[in-house]
């Protein structure tokens, strides 16, 4: 193959000839070339005596910082795509990219070729200028913090301090060119971190040409996988995840990252962030300080939680209401009205006995202290978290990283789809300084990729946007209408299988679990399986559909990219996991009407009623089965999915020895994690912070789910991100990104529906109006309760359409949940004072609690500060310190110039200009 090399004195990387007769679908570099001879011994090794499971050149020099994979199909378009991989493989060799291809015949199924890329220092280094990327100057002086006197009670969850803190901490300042001597450079090789390397190489992948078809200009890896030019492309792990590298050069971070981190027996260490920062970057590095700490607020939240089922389950034998449903001489006696049209009979309140008393573990006193405190942790969680993550972005120098910046870096697909140009002042003014910052080597390079000398940038005619805009919004609401339609269907299932399970409960054979599962009870547990299924459906649709349409519009950066199809997503499984929680908590039970005058959906299914303890259990059992069965399912797509995919993949290979199967070919058969890998993970947990805080008045043990989900969900994600796939490009961020407003938007509803939820689908406020101005016994005021909550209908007034069949035991009056006047009063059936009285209390208990939870979130965001001073102080004087050295070396620089005598007039007026600048730093 033909390897590129690069002298000293060249200034732009040179490619050898193709040998003659090669085949047009073939490798595109042959074994050998004239640069071999600047590595000692390189022609002379032998394969099979080399480790493949090495991550560099077969010189044992040069570092793999990318792998291109192809297999050869000269069938389906095979010419047209070796056309296209040889013009990208021409252009990266031109940017300055040395490429190492290995031959199908050294892979394992025979079929599949490795081009190697490596990165040389002069490429590394004019990338790193481009992308401002932050590098060492000086080792940090600033004093440690005074160490907690308590810090050994922590001791037992702390990891080795090699491996919380893999690297000394430095002063860092953007990379420049012709400062080189101002950085910590000890060694070229290893100057630049594997993730900073791997984030170069694929900046210059997504922009490098392949050519031009149908008269535009074609570029980009992406392209190429996307028309199977490439079958993948992706960094090396380091090593195997389950035994260290042999070679000593290397760091075998991904072994020490599945020993301390990636195993479920570590789940109570804390999490080594540096180096998953170091290894994956900051984005990957931000998910999972987000989740450890959102899992660690959950403990405090779980434990409150719990505290409050536990009052409801040693209160459970002093609840008066249940008391009276259970006794057979009140709730044995009170007959209740048939539960639908016809066929259902007239049944006993007794028969509720024991979902009475379930209910009270979540509809008691307690329900409301619990639905205050969550709405005042999630202030905190959130306020505490931007302090967390203002210490973050000075621990990994992302003080100064604005995503402003990355709004310069198009999308390499809106760069190719938009033909139009037109002039960016802003753009042009970054492009003449590169200009005039670039040495020649740099700007050849740059100007290969066609992202150096723009005066010109692509744009999107507003016209097109305005259509692109209406068809995605179309698309979206059509999709949540469906939503809407399906949950409608759902709730028409309810109706219509109701009358079917009163029927079945009442045959003899299920006498004995009637008390357990009621027609209620039955119909919600299957409704809400039903409603989890079509869930998942959906969701599994719309998750393509949200891809293509934000596509179709044609973002114009990542971060535009990421935004849009974030909002589009999180619309759509707002809508579809929680609107039949927002059913049942809201509208179930509430528009009935009473006996003689029922709701009927579509003039045809009567309304649903609560059970006469309340909907509130039935609103736990649907927020139980949906939040389990959602997590259940996530664990199983994210651990058990790809892990037989790999399984699968490596069937042949599980016996080859190590110098068959390769560290290429080993990470080419883990899974792809892709570019919405980690927007996944967020949408996960952020639908999850919906469920333990949208309805957590009616579910106090939902924190815990979570709370043991997360504990497991960490692991899992750091099993399959350091063992099942493949290692992801690094990427900066500074914070969860859009997210954040989210989780703030969801905080603010929390308050608005828990009130509601407390005040319309909980029995609190009836129960607390009857004790304060309706109690008959001053001595127990609240016996006498659910007689008091039950209306009088006289029988007789059925219409005959809706009057049941059998009345076998002559029943003339049955009761029924409602405030009304009874049949012999002159407001017949008509609302209570005491229906009016209750009803403002729930209005008065809603503003009340909204502006007390609303008063003390917006007093406590107040209070705590979202960077903690001494980082501040540390942000200050790092600032300072580092102008003040950057400063020195061009003071230094300058008199040096003065020394030689090479100085005029305008190198005196910069002398005495930068001795101000450092006077001007210190005083400052």
């Amino acid at each position: 193959m033909t390897r590129v090399g690069r002298r000293d004195d060249e200034t732009l990387i040179e490619m050898g000839p193709a040998a003659e007769g090669e085949e047009s679908n073939g490798p595109l570099f042959e074994n050998l070339s004239s640069a071999d001879s600047e590595f000692p011994g390189n022609s002379e090794i032998d394969k099979r005596h080399q480790s493949k499971d090495s991550i560099f050149f077969r010189d044992g020099i040069r570092q793999i910082d990318f792998v291109l994979a192809y297999v050869d199909d000269p069938v389906k378009e095979g010419e047209k795509k070796a056309e296209r991989r040889r013009e990208f493989e021409i252009n990266l060799a031109k940017a300055g990219l040395e490429l190492e291809t290995e031959d199908k015949k050294e892979s394992d199924n025979g079929k599949t070729y490795f081009v190697k890329i490596h990165a040389p220092w002069e490429v590394l280094a004019t990338y790193a200028e481009v992308l401002s990327i932050k590098m060492p100057i000086k080792e940090n002086d600033i004093p440690c913090p005074v160490e907690n006197p308590l810090e050994f009670l922590f001791k037992p969850f702390r990891l080795p301090e090699i491996v919380m803190h893999p690297e000394p901490d430095y002063f860092t300042a953007p990379f420049s060119k012709e400062r080189q001597e101002l950085y910590l450079i000890e060694d070229k090789n290893t100057f630049f971190t594997p993730s900073v390397r791997n984030r170069i190489v694929y900046y210059i992948l997504t922009r490098c040409p392949y050519g031009s078809e149908e008269g535009k200009k074609k570029f980009g890896i992406k392209r190429l996988l996307n028309n199977g030019t490439y079958a993948a492309a992706y960094p090396l792990h380091d090593c195997q995840y389950w035994r260290r590298a042999c070679d000593l050069k290397c760091d075998s971070e991904r072994y020490t990252l599945y020993r301390e981190w990636a195993r479920f027996p570590r789940f109570y260490k804390e999490q080594p962030l540096d180096l998953i920062r170091k290894y994956y970057g900051e984005r990957i590095g931000i998910y999972f300080a987000w989740l450890g700490f959102y899992t660690e607020m959950l403990f405090f939240a779980a434990i409150v939680g719990l505290i409050c089922f536990l009052y409801g389950l040693f209160t459970m034998n002093e609840n008066m209401s249940s008391k009276e449903i259970c006794d057979p001489n009140i709730g044995g006696e009170i007959i209740m009205c048939p539960l639908c049209d016809k066929k259902c009979d007239y049944w006993k309140l007794s028969s509720t006995c024991e979902p009475s008393q379930y209910s009270h573990l979540f509809d008691n006193v307690a329900t409301l202290f619990f639905a205050i405190f969550m709405g005042i942790w999630v202030t905190l969680f959130l306020e505490f978290w931007k302090r967390r993550q203002a210490r973050l972005e000075y621990e990994w120098d992302l003080v100064d990283f604005e995503e402003e910046q990355q709004l310069l870096q198009l999308r390499p697909e809106y760069e190719a789809k938009c033909t139009k140009k037109r002039k960016n002042p802003v753009t042009q003014e970054v492009e003449l300084l590169k200009r005039n910052t670039l040495n020649d080597y740099g700007k050849l390079s740059l100007l290969y990729l066609g992202v150096l000398f723009w005066e010109m940038e692509p744009y999107l005619p507003l016209t097109s946007q305005a259509v692109r805009f209406f068809i995605s919004g179309t698309t979206v609401l059509f999709w949540i209408s469906l939503i809407i339609a399906s949950m409608i269907a759902v709730i028409v299932y309810r109706l219509a299988v109701y009358a079917a399970f009163a029927s079945i409960m009442e045959t003899k054979s299920l006498e004995p679990i009637q008390n357990l599962l009621t027609p209620q009870l039955a119909t919600s547990l299957t409704a809400s399986c039903l409603n989890f299924v079509i869930i998942m459906i959906l969701n599994f649709l719309y998750e393509r559909i949200a891809i293509w349409i934000t596509d179709m519009e044609i973002p114009r950066t990542h971060l535009e990219y990421e935004n849009r199809l974030t909002m589009k997503m999180f619309l759509f499984q707002f809508v579809n996991y929680y609107s039949s929680c927002f059913y049942v908590a809201f509208f179930k039970g509430k528009f009935v009407g009473y006996p003689s005058s029922y709701t009927y959906m579509f003039n045809r299914w009567r309304n649903e009623e609560c059970d006469p303890a309340g909907c509130l259990i039935e609103l736990t059992t649907q927020l139980t089965i949906i939040m389990a069965g959602k997590q259940i399912w996530g664990n199983i797509q994210e651990a058990i999915v790809p892990w037989i995919w790999n399984w699968w993949g490596r069937r042949k290979a599980r016996n080859n020895p190590e110098n068959v199967y390769s560290r290429w070919e080993q990470d080419h058969d883990l899974q792809n994690f892709g570019a919405l890998g980690l927007f996944y993970e967020y949408l996960e947990m952020v639908i999850q912070f919906g469920f333990i805080t949208l309805f957590v008045a009616s579910f106090p043990l939902a924190p815990l789910l979570a709370l043991m989900n997360n504990i497991l969900e960490i692991r899992v994600d750091s099993w399959k991100l350091t063992t099942q796939f493949r290692r992801p490009v690094a990427a900066k961020a500074h914070s969860i990104g859009i997210w954040q407003e989210i989780l703030n938007g969801l905080a603010i509803l929390s308050v608005v529906t828990n009130a509601f939820i407390v005040a319309f689908t909980s029995d609190m406020i009836p129960r607390l109006v009857y004790f304060y101005a309706y109690y008959t016994d001053s001595n127990s005021p609240m016996s006498g309760y659910i007689s008091d909550s039950l209306s009088i209908f006289n029988v007789s007034d059925f219409p005959p359409l809706y009057k049941p069949d059998f009345n076998l035991e002559n029943v003339t009056t049955c009761r029924y949940r409602d405030y009304r006047y009874p049949p012999d009063h002159e407001k017949k059936y008509a609302h209570t004072m005491q229906f009016w009285h209750i009803l403002a209390a729930k209005m008065a208990f809603i503003i009340i609690m909204e502006h007390v939870v609303f008063i003390v979130k917006f007093f406590v965001a107040w209070l705590i500060p979202d960077v903690p001073a001494e980082v501040k102080a540390k942000i200050k004087r790092e600032k300072y310190l580092t102008q003040k050295i950057l400063h020195e070396y061009e003071l230094n620089k300058l008199k040096q110039k003065l020394c030689e005598g090479r100085a005029n007039g305008n190198v005196e007026k910069e002398v005495i200009a930068t001795q101000g600048r450092v006077e001007l730093a210190e005083v400052m």
